[in-house]
């Protein structure tokens, strides 16, 4: 029987033909026919995805673009964009004499002066010197010292490095003050009548010639100097370096270097803009800088950044609580707590009102001195407290304290006590309550925080956590030893001049004890004897030295007041190791990563503002034997070094 044939089997297959008749001309039009062909055979879900991803790319990239994008540049047109940081960067060598000149700096155009109506500031223990011109008009000492065959310059304003000149007629932001109507029997000393610098003098001011040729070529105008990398970092935007260094380069006799910071500062230090400053940060080092350097130099100009400065930095204490939040925008007003808490640290909060106190009494206007002495009055009323301790947050609602339980006089809360002591010396000592609530805290830290070392019995400040004694003591808390003196040259309890004597001891032994003579960011002493073991040990991530100043502030404190050499001689040991593990080639000091490696310090590419603001400037006081040189019955020091006189009776 004839059977029908089976059908074909089916083929799982496909099958593709080639064409032999076309060439391969090296055209895409294949490939992206093929990629197309590709992309369409994907799911919804895979296409979705992968355009997400491509997306998040790009986002990426125009993040990193940003962050380090700059549209400034330095000075003589270099660019922003410097070269990056060597892989491998060479230990710092010994350091060389510094060429006292520094070449040609970046110049503004010739300017016409302006003319502005002041009104003269309350009496003065200490008045800054001024002379007028026949017609009428102010001619400042500093512009006569430092920018001799120059015309003054006129106000420009600088916005995000676009130079706006102003309409004619347009006065500068903000009410004015007259310079004072005497000279301050001070300021013309340091001017005229100056000692000519011994041989560590020199040396300080070699080093600061040093660091300033660094930042005056990679900076300029800019906040940091990074030295490695020969560029420069951001904080705010305002010349945080220049602007703190101004009345150090006034006291060394920096005339050329002060001259050209001066132009800038009336040509390119504009505060409107739309950026965030730390309340804290900017009080201490622009608003005290601006203030220091009118009282040393009579240049009302820095007293009218001063006021402008100032009256942007108000809207921070408007709060329910009137405890200032930590940030405020200069340009629109707006103020907040960081983006992580509505805290602000205590320290911050009452670290202000050296500056804010003597803005009021320079301008007449009560306003800032009435805001940051509402904080001190809240603060001494709040419990919370431990034997006159405090803790270290502060809530800008509540106005309580928060994060109870831990106190320290490191970070957080250092300046506390320090103000406590200076606004009573600055007041006159009037103010009863600032005087108990400094000697209450001693106290506190007598009965909870001190401590004594093994095997040397070294005195150290510890930290207290919940009940908990910690053996840990920051770099930071060696303002302490000249806080202490400071207080008993003020006729405090004489043991406190023991004290700060057995704490210097200590600060000095956390550089020794280092194998670069530099101290770590944050010890931790030795509780038990054990062999072989010193009293100072460090852990990996506390190795860091930043330039800080607390350890030769305090030296410059204990020397003025004892005249004890031997707190020059540790100074100037610790200034041969700034320069030996610190010190770049090209120009500037940088902060180091380990100071118990002197082979390979690993620099971090940052000169912190304070060391020319602090550091240097403490170092050039030490080394001085004249005790009239910024006399401590005259002047008052803030956090950031900048001096401020003390008031005379009314």
């Amino acid at each position: 029987m004839y059977a029908p044939a089976s059908p074909a089997p089916r083929r799982d297959f496909i099958s593709v033909t080639l064409s032999l008749d076309q060439s391969d001309d090296g055209s895409k039009t294949r490939r992206r026919r093929s990629c197309w062909r590709t992309w369409k055979q994907l799911s919804r879900l895979q296409r979705n995805v992968i355009l997400l991803f491509l997306a998040f790319l790009l986002c990426c990239g125009l993040l990193s673009y940003l962050s380090v994008a700059d549209p400034w540049t330095a000075p003589h047109g270099r660019p922003a964009e410097e070269k990056g940081r060597p892989a491998h960067p060479p230990v710092l060598p010994a350091p060389r004499k510094a060429d006292a000149d520094l070449g040609q700096g970046p110049r503004p155009p010739p300017q016409k002066p302006q003319r502005h109506g002041r009104r003269g500031p309350p009496d003065l223990q200490i008045r800054a010197p001024r002379r007028v011109a026949e017609d009428g008009r102010r001619t400042d000492q500093a512009a006569e010292e430092g920018l001799q065959g120059e015309s003054p310059p006129r106000t420009v304003v600088s916005w995000r490095g676009a130079v706006i000149e102003p309409e004619p007629g347009t006065e500068a932001p903000s009410r004015k003050a007259e310079a004072p109507d005497r000279p301050s029997p001070q300021a013309p000393r340091i001017q005229n009548q100056r000692a000519a610098p011994n041989e560590r003098q020199r040396a300080v001011i070699d080093a600061f010639r040093h660091a300033w040729a660094g930042y005056r070529k990679f900076a300029w105008g800019h906040d940091e100097l990074k030295p490695v990398s020969k560029s420069f970092s951001e904080w705010f935007g305002l010349g945080l370096t220049l602007v703190d260094a101004l009345d150090t380069m006034w006291i060394l006799g920096l005339k050329k270097e002060f001259g050209e910071a001066r132009r800038w500062v009336s040509t390119k230090l504009q505060f409107q803009k739309d950026v965030d400053v730390n309340l804290f940060e900017s009080t201490i080092r622009i608003l005290g800088g601006l203030l220091s350097t009118y009282h040393l130099t009579g240049d009302a100009l820095f007293l009218q950044k001063a006021e402008d400065f100032g009256n942007r930095l108000m809207p921070a204490f408007r709060t329910p609580s009137k405890i200032p939040y930590s940030d405020v925008n200069i340009g629109t007003g707006v103020a907040h707590p960081p983006w992580w808490t509505s805290d602000s640290t205590v320290a911050e909060v009452t670290s202000i009102q050296l500056e804010f106190r003597e803005l009021s009494r320079l301008t007449g206007d009560n306003k800032f001195q009435e805001a940051a002495e509402e904080v001190t009055r809240r603060v001494h009323d709040l419990s919370g407290k431990k034997d006159g301790l405090v803790p270290m947050f502060i809530n800008t609602h509540s106005g309580l304290f928060t994060h109870g339980g831990v106190f320290t006089l490191g970070a957080r809360a250092d300046s506390y006590y320090e103000y406590l002591l200076k606004q009573w010396i600055q007041g006159r000592r009037q103010d009863a309550r600032l005087r108990d609530d400094y000697l209450e805290a001693i106290e506190g830290v007598r009965r909870h925080l001190l401590h004594r070392s093994e095997p040397s019995k070294l005195t150290f400040v510890g930290e207290l956590a919940h009940g908990r004694f910690s053996a840990k003591m920051d770099h930071l808390v060696c303002f302490l030893p000249g806080t202490l003196a400071l207080g008993a040259h003020y006729g405090l309890p004489t043991d406190h001049m023991e004290l700060a004597r057995a704490l210097m001891e200590t600060c000095y032994q956390m550089n020794r004890q280092m194998a670069t003579g530099l101290s770590p960011e944050i010890a931790h002493f030795s509780l038990h004897a054990q062999k072989d073991q010193k009293d100072v040990q460090v852990k990996p991530a506390d190795r860091h030295n930043l330039l800080r100043p607390e350890t030769v502030e305090s030296l410059f404190y204990l020397y003025r007041l004892t005249g004890d050499r031997k707190y020059q001689d540790w100074g100037w040991e610790i200034l041969q190791s700034f320069n030996t593990y610190t010190r770049v080639p090209s120009g500037g000091y940088s902060s180091i990563s380990n100071v118990q490696d002197p082979h390979n310090p690993q620099p971090r590419d940052k000169m912190e503002s304070f060391f020319l603001g602090e550091t240097l400037k403490y170092l050039f006081l030490l080394f001085s034997d004249d005790t009239d040189l910024l006399s401590l019955d005259a002047y008052v020091f803030n956090t950031e070094a900048h001096p401020l006189p003390i008031w005379a009776p009314a």
